[in-house]
């Protein structure tokens, strides 16, 4: 009887290598591949499975991604967010086993969903407001109300709120992504909360923070500190690099990494590691970070003499590509993965002189130059964020900006905010929603 199960059971290894590799799992999460970076569609067949070169894989639409091999799975990891409500189907060709036998293509679909954005609402009848709505603006919800919010940011899991109490005191509130389990942030201190800002993965944050008292010769100013929300109840950690003046003008967080970029007051820009006294990388002096977009190393800084793209992976520089026409004066650039950049100007008259009116546009990588859109000279550009997916491109304007006053918060902001949502191709709007500070935003306004 063992004889006659053992043929039995090499004819069934031999039909399973005979038919090549079968897909009996496949796991992909549509919600996280279109938030971040580093998302993962992992295939499982019958069989272990050779070595699957890139030129295996096809992912359409197109998108960066890398491929690895392990046993019987393969996986392909996306290096930059996915588009929402979009299907994506990937396929791999010439899947071959181990044992040998006829390889197979292998074709998985699935679908992200519809894009979701967190905004701030201040000034409403309960008090100050972060609602969550999707792009048609039918389905927006109230999420988390505070008599004081000065800013927020969402991450994967959480919303971190940086508000002021009835006391007047700095407090950072955590809380879930429905606004609900709301619980405290130990802070360093009585002081000032400025600058928050969230990584892409991780569940981290930082912020700089100032003491309440503060003189020439005693007292915090602008220090950075991090801290992890998965950890509600751990005391934050001060970001300090040795030799060099602790108080922070700016940072970024570096994207799918653990390194900060750090602007000191002294001018000093410098690449940093997570944990205080971790050796720096200096790069220099700089006047501004204008940022990292995601799933990206290249950094685009601010020097007295010319903007420059720093690649952090090995401290390359060159300078930032000039559009192919006049844009006037530009006011701010926002990176995007491809080496694009969305840069607001603005926009002169035939005389030189301005007109008013702001120019949103398009700068690829080699210069060509695109107009998204013209804010009227009745209207304030305040910020331009960009999605994960760098698909759309937020402009965050204050409307009939001569009557629009701004309130009287550490973090001043208009009496009516109105956030544009744009397509980066081509230019057109989306939506216009009534908030500011769209969650899409790496860092607060200025």
């Amino acid at each position: 009887m063992t004889a006659v199960l053992a043929v039995f059971g090499l004819a069934g290894a031999a039909a399973t290598v005979a038919q090549g590799p079968r897909v009996t799992d496949v796991y992909v999460d549509p919600e996280a591949a279109a938030a971040a970076s580093g998302s993962r569609l992992i295939v499982t067949t019958t069989q272990s499975l050779a070595e699957v070169d890139p030129s295996q894989v096809t992912v359409s639409p197109a998108t960066p991604f890398a491929v690895d091999t392990s046993g019987r799975s393969v996986g392909v990891r996306f290096t930059l967010p996915l588009w929402d409500d979009t299907e994506y189907t990937v396929t791999i060709d010439e899947v071959a086993s181990l044992g040998g036998g006829p390889p197979a293509t292998i074709t998985e679909t699935f679908r992200t969903p519809p894009a979701e954005v967190y905004l701030l609402q201040r000034g409403t009848d309960d008090g100050d407001l972060i609602y969550r709505s999707d792009l048609t603006g039918q389905q927006a919800v109230p999420v988390f109300r505070h008599a004081h919010i000065e800013d927020f940011r969402a991450t994967g899991e959480h919303l971190v709120v940086s508000v002021r109490t009835d006391d007047d005191e700095a407090g950072l509130i955590v809380t879930d992504l429905d606004g609900e389990d709301p619980r405290e942030l130990p802070l360093p201190g009585d002081g000032y909360v400025s600058n928050l800002q969230s990584a892409d993965r991780g569940e981290r944050i930082g912020y700089t923070f100032s003491d309440a008292e503060l003189d020439a010769d005693s007292g915090r100013e602008s220090r950075l500190y991090t801290a992890s929300l998965g950890d509600a109840g751990a005391d934050p950690v001060a970001i300090e690099v040795e030799g060099a003046d602790p108080r922070v003008a700016e940072w970024r967080f570096v994207p799918d990494t653990d390194s900060m970029l750090l602007l000191s007051f002294d001018g000093s820009l410098l690449l940093t590691g997570p944990d205080a006294g971790t050796a720096a990388t200096a790069l220099g002096t700089a006047i501004g970070i204008d940022g990292i977009a995601r799933g990206s190393s290249e950094a685009v800084v601010d020097r007295l003499e010319q903007a420059s793209v720093i690649d952090l992976t090995d401290a390359s520089e060159a300078p930032l590509v000039a559009p192919e026409v006049d844009l006037g004066g530009t006011t701010s650039v926002t990176p995007l993965p491809d080496g694009s950049t969305v840069r607001t100007a603005a926009v002169l008259a035939e005389d030189g002189l301005p007109t008013g009116r702001t120019s949103v546009a398009l700068v690829a990588a080699d210069g060509a130059t695109s107009m998204l859109t013209e804010i009227a000279d009745t209207d304030a550009v305040i910020q331009v964020c960009v999605s994960p997916s760098a698909r759309y491109v937020a402009v965050m304007v204050a409307p009939d900006a001569v009557s629009n006053t701004y309130d009287t918060y550490q973090l001043p902001l208009p009496e009516r905010p109105e956030t544009r949502v744009l397509e980066v191709d081509g230019g057109e709007q989306v939506i216009a929603l009534n908030g500011a500070s769209i969650s899409w935003c790496q860092v607060p306004p200025r």
